[in-house]
């Protein structure tokens, strides 16, 4: 009888945790290994930076997780969650339709405007006519891509994709592209400093595509650790409630970046 009860308790922990005790071990939060200031960003000393690292330091605060940062090259994230080398993707990763079919997510915890920003020295606008003839720099694996290829590409303008946002960034700034396409918060933080200031401008917002850009951002998870999404949305809904979302916010932008 007693480990009759025992079986029965231990079934029901399965089901209430989703298979695994939460606090059990650490919680292995992928970001992506290359820098997307000022999400995350490595500091002089090696250490992760940024509005998401801090974010993501709250969170787990909140909800009383255990939790590790684990960089993840951007291009291998999704199939990393899904191989169990990490536990939860926290890297501005937009929610769509098409990577719903792969994974979960958290709630929304960000919204960001989609923007072209390109060289003073070019006339141009975010539109198909305003890029016809230039070469516009995207990010591999992301919804910019996606976005470039169905809205801009082949007969529009020559689309570059580079594996990294900064790779981008840096062949702009040399001149070898006359524009790239990414979040509104990021490209401020490009335009407020230099070299990006002294030699680039936004151009403007692209026409929105909810189909490709998605909802916003959220905390990609594993199919079957619907215990884990829900405790991360519970920790976000409370972050924004006591005030603590809005205080690490206030450190990097001007604006309240959650979106309406």
């Amino acid at each position: 009888m007693k480990n009759l009860i025992r079986m029965i308790a231990f079934s029901l922990a399965l089901v209430v945790f989703g298979g695994a005790d939460l606090r059990a071990e650490p919680i292995k939060i992928g970001v992506a290994a290359e820098p997307y200031p000022p999400f995350a960003s490595l500091d002089a000393s090696g250490k992760w930076v940024g509005w998401e690292i801090e974010f993501v330091d709250a969170l787990c605060a909140e909800a009383k997780l255990d939790c590790v940062l684990t960089p993840i090259a951007w291009d291998g994230i999704i199939p990393a969650l899904n191989a169990g080398k990490i536990d939860v993707i926290a890297a501005s990763m937009s929610i769509t339709d098409e990577r719903k079919k792969l994974i979960d997510f958290s709630d929304r915890y960000y919204r960001s405007p989609v923007r072209i920003v390109g060289l003073k020295s070019k006339k141009m606008d975010a539109t198909p006519a305003g890029l016809k003839g230039l070469v516009l720099g995207v990010q591999a694996s992301t919804t910019h891509e996606d976005y470039a290829r169905k809205h801009y590409a082949g007969s529009v303008a020559e689309v570059k994709i580079y594996q990294t946002q900064d790779e981008a960034q840096q062949d702009l700034v040399a001149g070898r592209i006359d524009a790239i396409q990414a979040e509104a918060i990021g490209l401020d933080s490009f335009l407020a400093a230099d070299p990006g200031k002294s030699c680039c401008e936004f151009k403007g917002d692209v026409p929105d595509d909810p189909d490709i850009l998605g909802l916003g951002a959220g905390l990609g998870l594993r199919k079957d650790d619907a215990a884990l999404r829900q405790t991360l949305n519970a920790a976000i809904k409370a972050i924004r409630a006591n005030g603590r979302y809005n205080e690490i916010t206030a450190k990097y932008f001007s604006f309240d970046i959650y979106g309406d």
